[in-house]
C-alpha cells in the first residue's frame, strides 16, 4: 500500500508539473485570445459613449451593418481577394517546393531566395510594389508597354493587391510543403519507375495524395490569412484612393469604423461576423477534407 502511495505521490507531483508547464500558455490564452474576444462579442451589442463607456443596444449594430451596402462590398471583396489568391498561390507554392526539391544545384541558395519576402518588412515590400505598379514610370508598366493604372482603377486594384499577397506568401507555403515532400518515401517512386509510370502519373497517384495533409494544413493557413487581411490593402491603397471602396476588406472597414469614425460597436460586430465566416470557411474545409486529404501511410 505505501509503494502504491507512492507512485499516486509521484503520479500527482508529475501532473502538477505538468500543469505548471503549460500555465503560461493557457494565460496567453485566456488573456490575450478569450477575453478580448468575450470583450469583442459584448462591444459588438453595445453603442460607444466614449471614454470607455458603452450602451447595450441589442442586434442594433448588427441590423445597421447588415443594411449597409458598403459592408456587404466589403465582404464580397475579402470574399474576392480569397478567390484570387488561394487556389493560384497554393499551386505556385506547390510548383516552387517541387522545383526546390529536385535534385538541383544550389537548392539552399534558391530556399533562401523564396523565403526572403516573409522575412522583409511588409511595409518595405509594399513600397517596392507601389513602385512596380506606378502608371508613369512603374517598370511593370514599361516592360508591358500599357499605362495602367494598377493601383487607382477599381477593375484592376484588387488583382495587383492579390499579385503582391502571392508573391509575399509563396516563399513560406513552399517550406511547408517541401517539409511534407521530403516526408515522402523514395520507395513509392522506385516502384512506380518500375511499373512504367510517368512523371505525371507519379505526381497524381504518389506525391499528390501524399502531399496532401500538408496542403490541407497551408490551405486553411492561407484562407485565414486572406479573409483578414488588412495591413497589405491598407498599404497599398491610401484612403484617398478613388479605388479603395473595390479593394476595401472587412478588416479595412473594422478600422475605419472603430478608429476613424471611432464606432467601436460597429467595429465589433464587423470582426464577429469576420470571425463567423471563417469558422464557416474551415467547417466547409473539415467536411470536403475526406474527398481529397489522404492521411493513409
Amino acid at each position: 500500500m505505501k509503494k502504491g502511495m507512492k507512485l499516486s505521490v509521484a503520479a500527482r507531483r508529475e501532473e502538477n508539473w505538468g500543469w505548471i508547464m503549460v500555465a503560461p500558455t493557457i494565460i496567453g490564452l485566456l488573456v490575450l485570445n478569450l477575453w478580448p474576444f468575450v470583450q469583442t462579442l459584448y462591444t459588438s451589442f453595445c453603442e460607444h459613449l466614449g471614454f470607455g463607456h458603452y450602451k447595450f443596444i441589442g442586434l442594433g449594430n448588427y441590423i445597421e451593418m447588415f443594411q449597409n451596402a458598403e459592408f456587404w462590398k466589403a465582404t464580397w471583396n475579402t470574399i474576392y481577394f480569397c478567390i484570387l489568391t488561394v487556389p493560384l498561390g497554393l499551386f505556385l507554392s506547390l510548383l516552387v517546393a517541387m522545383l526546390l526539391n529536385a535534385k538541383v544545384k544550389g537548392k539552399g541558395v534558391f530556399r533562401t531566395i523564396f523565403f526572403l519576402p516573409m522575412v522583409c518588412a511588409p511595409a518595405a515590400v509594399t513600397m517596392v510594389w507601389r513602385w512596380i505598379f506606378n502608371s508613369e514610370y512603374g517598370i511593370l508598366n514599361q516592360m508591358l508597354g500599357t499605362h495602367v493604372n494598377w493601383i487607382t482603377d477599381s477593375k484592376v486594384v484588387m488583382i495587383a493587391c492579390a499579385i503582391v499577397a502571392i508573391w509575399s506568401n509563396i516563399g513560406y507555403d513552399a517550406v511547408l510543403l517541401l517539409a511534407g515532400l521530403q516526408n515522402i518515401s523514395k520507395s513509392y517512386y522506385e516502384a512506380a519507375s518500375i511499373d512504367g509510370a510517368g512523371k505525371v502519373t507519379q505526381f497524381f497517384h504518389i506525391t499528390l495524395p501524399m502531399v496532401s495533409p500538408t496542403l490541407f494544413v497551408v490551405m486553411i493557413m492561407r484562407l485565414m490569412a486572406s479573409v483578414k487581411v488588412y495591413d497589405l490593402i491598407y498599404m497599398m491603397v491610401e484612403e484617398t484612393n478613388p479605388a479603395v471602396t473595390s479593394v476595401q476588406s472587412l478588416m479595412y472597414l473594422f478600422y475605419r469604423e472603430s478608429f476613424i469614425a471611432g464606432s467601436r460597436g460597429s467595429g465589433s460586430a464587423i470582426v464577429i461576423w469576420t470571425v463567423l465566416l471563417i469558422g464557416l470557411v474551415t467547417v466547409i474545409q473539415f467536411m470536403g477534407q475526406k474527398k481529397w486529404v489522404n492521411y493513409d501511410v
